[in-house]
């Protein structure tokens, strides 16, 4: 069920502490935290707490959630003192979804060429 905990999500295991994680910041409703797989010199996830599968499914469930997310983004960035960032939001296995919770990608550090790939 959209915003229960999954007990098979890893990020939901992240969310409650069960799997370990570098995390650059918390909100009531958010975790950021540094990507185990880094395309970039700055690449941090910033997910929900509440599960919901992709971002499609956290916008139209939870758009106030969604805008948390979309927040939070931005407060990395600043923490993080990048000028300019990418975020991506992958949504289904066909543009690289492989963590079935919604999140931000926020990477920068480096120049980031368009299209990206």
């Amino acid at each position: 069920m959209a915003g229960e905990p999954q007990n098979d999500c890893l990020f939901c295991k992240i969310v409650t502490g069960e799997v370990p994680a570098t995390i650059v910041r918390e909100t009531e409703t958010t975790v950021a935290f540094r990507d185990i797989n880094p395309q970039a010199p700055t690449h941090i996830l910033v997910i929900p707490k509440a599960h919901y599968e992709n971002a499609a499914e956290l916008a139209a469930g939870a758009p106030q959630l969604a805008a948390d997310v979309l927040a939070e983004t931005k407060a990395v960035a600043d923490e993080e003192k990048l000028d300019s960032y990418r975020l991506v939001f992958n949504t289904g296995s066909g543009a690289g979804q492989t963590v079935w919770h919604a999140h931000a990608h926020v990477l920068g550090g480096r120049g980031l060429q368009w299209p990206p790939g």
